[in-house]
C-alpha cells in the first residue's frame, strides 16, 4: 500500500496512531509500528524525562520508523524539543500552536515535520513553514478541536485542493471504510485516535476504555472552545461546565477555575469517570470491544481492501 505518506514515513501502511495524552505510551506506539502503521508517543501528558524514558522504552521495542506529538501550548517545550533531539526522533508532529515556531529547528536537525491543523487558513500557514504534511482535523475528532466546527469529510477536499504537501485525515476514523472514504476525498492516509485508545496498548485506565466502549451516538459534545476545543464525554464534570454556560457566559479564568489542574489525567489515566474529563471522538459510537493494536490496524487494512476491491464506494 505504497503511497506519499508511506515513503515519507518509511512504513508499510498510511495508518498513523493519534499522539493522546495520557493514552499514547511507548506500549502502544511500538506496537502499532510493529504491526506496520506510524505509532505516536503523546508528549502532552509527560514530564520531559518521563518523555525521554518513553523513547528509550519505544526504541527498544521496534525498529519501525515512530514519532512524538508535541502540543506546543504545554510548558517545557524547549526541553522536550532537545529531548526529542538528543534520543535521535526522526518523526514530530506539532499541535496547538504556530508551526513556524519549531518547524525550522527540527528540519535543520533532519527531522521530518507534521503540523495538526483544523482549518484551510492553518494548513496553507503550515505549508508555508516548511512542514512535510499536514494533519486535517475535523469537528468529530475527541483531542483539540478547531472552533469552526468543520467536519473531516468536508475539511479533506478544501485542503487538498489548496496545499501541495501531503494531507493526512483525522476525526470519525476508526475502520478501513471510514479510511478509503477519507482517500477518496484526497487524503493520502489517515490519523486514528480514538480506536487506539480502546486498546490492550493503550496507557489510559481500563474504566476509560470500558467507557469508550459504552459511548453511544450523542454521549459527546465539544466544548470548552474558549480554552482550547475539546469533545468530551458527557460525564459528571461535563454537566458542571454545562451548567456554568447556562448560568453566564463564563470568562476564561472562570473556566479555568473549574477545569484545574491534571482534570485530564484525573479521568483518563486515573479512570475517575465522574470528576475526570473524557476526551473521546465521535467514532466511540462504533467501538465495541478493546482488543490489541496490531488486530485493530489489521482489521482496519483489510477492510479496507476489502471494500476498494469490491469498489463499493
Amino acid at each position: 500500500m505504497q503511497n506519499k505518506i508511506t515513503k515519507l514515513f518509511n512504513i508499510q501502511y498510511p495508518i498513523i496512531q493519534g499522539g493522546m495524552i495520557w493514552v499514547s505510551g511507548w506500549k502502544l506506539a511500538s506496537a502499532v509500528s510493529n504491526a506496520g502503521g506510524l505509532g505516536l508517543i503523546g508528549s502532552g501528558s509527560m514530564y520531559p524525562e518521563v518523555l525521554r524514558e518513553h523513547i528509550q522504552k519505544c526504541k527498544k521495542a521496534t525498529d519501525k520508523p515512530f514519532g512524538v506529538n508535541v502540543p506546543m501550548l504545554y510548558p517545557e517545550i524547549e526541553k522536550i524539543m532537545d529531548i526529542i533531539v538528543e534520543e535521535g526522533v526522526k518523526i514530530v508532529f506539532t499541535s496547538a500552536g504556530n508551526p513556524k515556531t519549531w518547524t525550522s529547528f527540527l528540519k535543520e536537525k533532519g527531522i521530518t515535520v507534521v503540523h495538526v491543523v483544523s482549518s484551510v487558513k492553518f494548513a496553507l500557514k503550515a505549508e508555508a513553514a516548511g512542514v512535510d504534511a499536514v494533519v486535517c482535523e475535523g469537528f468529530e475528532a475527541g483531542g483539540h478541536n478547531g472552533r469552526e466546527e468543520t467536519t473531516t469529510f468536508t475539511l479533506i477536499p478544501m485542503v487538498k485542493e489548496q496545499v501541495k504537501i501531503p494531507v493526512i485525515a483525522a476525526g470519525g476514523i476508526g475502520s478501513g471504510r471510514g479510511m478509503l472514504a477519507a482517500m477518496v476525498l484526497g487524503a493520502d492516509g489517515v490519523q486514528i485516535g480514538s480506536r487506539f485508545a480502546a486498546t490492550e496498548e493503550s496507557s489510559a485506565h481500563e474504566n476509560f476504555k470500558k467507557t469508550i466502549v459504552d459511548v453511544k451516538e450523542g454521549d459527546t459534545h465539544l466544548t470548552l472552545k474558549e480554552l482550547a476545543p475539546v469533545r468530551l464525554v458527557k460525564n459528571k464534570f461535563y454537566e458542571e461546565v454545562q451548567e456554568l454556560y447556562q448560568q453566564q457566559g463564563p470568562t476564561i479564568e472562570q473556566l479555568k477555575e473549574l477545569l484545574g489542574r491534571a482534570r485530564a489525567k484525573r479521568g483518563m489515566f486515573e479512570g475517575n469517570l465522574e470528576d475526570g474529563e473524557l476526551e473521546i471522538g465521535q467514532v466511540a459510537g462504533l467501538i465495541h470491544e478493546i482488543k490489541p493494536a496490531k488486530e485493530v490496524l489489521e482489521t482496519i487494512v483489510a477492510e479496507y481492501q476489502q471494500v476498494k476491491k469490491q469498489q463499493l464506494f
